[in-house]
């Protein structure tokens, strides 16, 4: 089960609620900057690990200003669409709420649980899409993300090899994920969205002794929670 820390009391709750009922996630915006596309990322990832655990999601944007930057902005990232965040009260009730909120913001204190998430230090302007993705990924959603140089270069060098690594090992005949790796993988990001724990066991995979076939197969499940296409370059030449 899902637990993450609800920045109000800074004790973990359950993200979802009883009996997979449908959760509501709300990303608040108020403008564009780095912090704003990471808030915007936190919650599509959040989305997703709900989803991977069965949960019905409803996900909506609350944007003030530059409703269609923030848009384009999301959807570059990797986001998937949200819907429009004034339709909230036109849904189903008794649905549960996670507000996905910057930091320091001042975003009302709605009903629900909050999702706190720190700034990032350092220009997200002119870096490739999928570069910056992974890059803010690689920090725990409540430390500041520096994008630094060093961090750039590494999130560049590691999804090329990891897409090329995946196309390899997809030439192999297919094994299912080991039981012990899917467990590693969901404990990590049900531990409060822990996705650099996620980052952790793809790694330790990458030089495993597993099957080829296995460590591609514990790659494109993990990538339906990171949606870095690790399966783009499949069918490419060796």
């Amino acid at each position: 089960m899902l637990r993450i820390i609800d920045a109000r009391t800074g004790d973990p709750v359950e993200a979802a609620p009883a009996r997979r009922g449908l959760t509501r996630v709300e990303a608040h915006v108020p403008g564009l900057d780095d912090t704003a596309r990471r808030v915007l990322l936190v919650a599509d990832t959040l989305v997703r690990a709900l989803e991977l655990g069965g949960t019905p999601v409803w996900a909506l944007l609350d944007s003030a200003e530059h409703r269609p930057e923030v848009r384009a902005a999301a959807a570059a990232l990797g986001v998937r669409p949200f819907e429009d965040g004034r339709e909230a009260g036109r849904g189903p009730g008794g649905a549960q709420a996670v507000h996905v909120v910057a930091e320091d913001s001042t975003a009302p204190d709605t009903e629900g649980i909050r999702l706190s998430v720190a700034a990032v230090d350092g220009p997200a302007q002119g870096v490739d899409p999928d570069v910056l993705r992974l890059a803010l990924l690689s920090t725990r959603r409540d430390l500041t993300a520096r994008l630094d140089a060093t961090a750039l270069q590494d999130a560049h060098d590691t999804l090329v090899r990891w897409r090329r690594a995946v196309a390899a090992w997809a030439r192999e005949p297919s094994r299912p994920v080991p039981d012990e790796v899917r467990a590693e993988l969901r404990a990590a990001w049900e531990d409060d969205l822990d996705v650099p724990g996620v980052l952790r066991v793809l790694r330790s995979v990458e030089t495993s002794g597993l099957p080829a076939g296995a460590r591609f197969e514990t790659y494109a499940y993990a990538d339906r929670l990171l949606g870095l296409e690790l399966t783009r370059d499949l069918g490419a030449p060796a």
